[in-house]
């Protein structure tokens, strides 16, 4: 109970998590969405302004050259027009289309709705061809101004012809394309905003699926997710299928460990109970005899869940010449007399861990030494399949029968009772190795006449 004044902390039972997939694609797809809206809708302004401009122009120009066509020299040398001009703006005061013809030493000759109004000329220079600019001499009236210098025939004088358009209308129409392209581009981005939305939503609802296939699983104790689903979501629902199989595998395992070990442990029990009620004169050597029977068999089952629990770990490797050779200068103590021969890859690793393969080698070698006549070669990856290393422990005793390779695995089966041993040797090795994923198998050997011994090994990747 926690002391008066302090609160006690309830940890949070949720795992932590770095955000939201739909938020991340969201955000990314909004962030690209308007970056490129944004640079297309300036491109875009860029672009009409530009042109809007351009058609202004040419029809400032089209005017232009209508008044250097229609320009000629009267007899007092003031310029004239020999044809009045089309448009009837230009006879309207203050209609915002004007024109102004300048030379030096000369009045200026306008239009009349320029009325008492002029209009700004660039003088002292000289340009044959065309050239606008915006004034703003009319403070009420910005203007687009388009100017050509001419020197007409019959004439010296540097005439400046000038055409001027109110830019009110210039500025209108650019007004209205621009608030058109904001309008297109604002619907367009909601749009794409939705659009991006709903690929969201429909491209992250596999997940989904899988979610409510786990919950599903969880509630009615399905074992597997079957819904079919896209093929960039099916790795890993086999990838979880796998891992429910795998957790099944070792509770199924696990179960039968405890299930062969209640077992073997009733009847060494019953016998000692038995032994004990009717207080047998032998109670102390039946005790000593039955305990040894469970020690074998808890020393076995420890030996096959120590290698479960490994496994479980991954990644496990080990090298097989260096535990070969850690077990030779074992057993070579106990067994002086026996020679002991080595060959094959040195290089190779296997899947398994260390402490499993010597013990897997450690009982093949010291059996091999204990029955056979004196000799005992051990081949490493010999005739390896790919994926796998195959380790050959041979010795020149007098093998195994073929009708008994099978029973010799058997927890407790001894062929000679002679020697000492406890019979789960061979049992030990078997498990364990099919644990990893590997095989053990009996044959004869064609150089020593003795035992052969194939251990197969899943090959360590890399």
């Amino acid at each position: 109970m926690a002391p008066a004044g302090e609160q006690t902390t309830v940890p949070d039972p949720s795992p932590a998590h770095t955000g939201s997939l739909s938020s991340r694609i969201m955000l990314i797809a909004a962030g690209w969405i308007t970056i490129l809206l944004l640079a297309g809708g300036f491109t875009l302004d860029r672009t009409l302004t530009g042109l809007i401009t351009r058609q202004f122009d040419d029809q400032l120009g089209y005017m232009l050259t209508g008044m250097v066509g229609s320009a000629e020299i009267g007899p007092d040398g003031e310029v004239f027009f020999n044809r009045p001009l089309g448009d009837q703006r230009f006879l309207e005061p203050n209609s915002g289309l004007y024109w102004l013809i300048r030379g030096k030493g000369h009045e200026d000759f306008a239009s009349r709705s320029l009325w008492d109004g002029n209009l700004e000329v660039r003088e002292g220079h000289f340009d044959s061809k065309p050239h606008s600019f915006d004034s703003y001499q009319r403070p009420k009236e910005p203007l687009r101004i388009m100017e050509r210098s001419i020197i007409l025939p019959g004439s010296e004088t540097k005439w400046q012809f000038a055409v001027a358009g109110s830019r009110q209308t210039l500025d209108t129409q650019i007004s209205r394309t621009r608030s058109i392209l904001a309008y297109s581009f604002i619907i367009l981005g909601l749009g794409l905003f939705v659009m991006a939305a709903l690929q969201t939503w429909y491209g992250l609802g596999p997940l989904r699926r899988v979610r409510r296939a786990i919950k599903t699983m969880r509630t009615i104790g399905a074992g597997r997710v079957t819904e079919p689903l896209p093929l960039e979501v099916q790795p890993l629902v086999q990838e979880l299928n796998a891992l429910l199989e795998h957790t099944e595998r070792q509770a199924e395992e696990a179960r039968t460990h405890a299930g062969n070990l209640a077992h073997a442990l009733k009847t060494p029990l019953t016998v000692v109970m038995n032994a004990a009620t009717a207080k047998a004169p032998d109670l102390a050597d039946t005790v000593i005899r039955e305990a040894a029977v469970m020690r074998r068999q808890v020393d076995h089952h420890l030996a096959r869940a120590r290698a479960v629990g490994r496994r479980a770990v991954g990644l496990s490797r080990a090298s097989v010449w260096e535990s070969v050779e850690a077990v030779l200068r074992a057993v070579t103590r106990l067994y002086e007399k026996t020679r002991f021969d080595l060959d094959g890859n040195r290089e190779v690793n296997v899947a398994i861990e260390r402490q499993d393969l010597d013990e897997i080698l450690g009982n093949l070698i010291e059996n091999a030494a204990k029955y056979g006549g004196g000799s005992v070669f051990v081949t490493v990856d010999h005739g390896s399949p790919p994926g796998w290393c195959e380790i050959w422990i041979e010795d020149d005793g007098m093998g195994i029968p073929e009708e008994e390779r099978t029973r010799i695995f058997d927890r407790g089966a001894r062929l000679d009772t002679g020697k000492p041993g406890t019979g789960l040797g061979l049992a030990i090795v078997r498990d364990v190795a099919e644990i990893y994923g590997g095989t053990v198998e009996l044959d004869e050997s064609e150089d020593l006449g003795g035992l052969l011994v194939k251990l197969r090994l899943p090959r360590a990747g890399g």
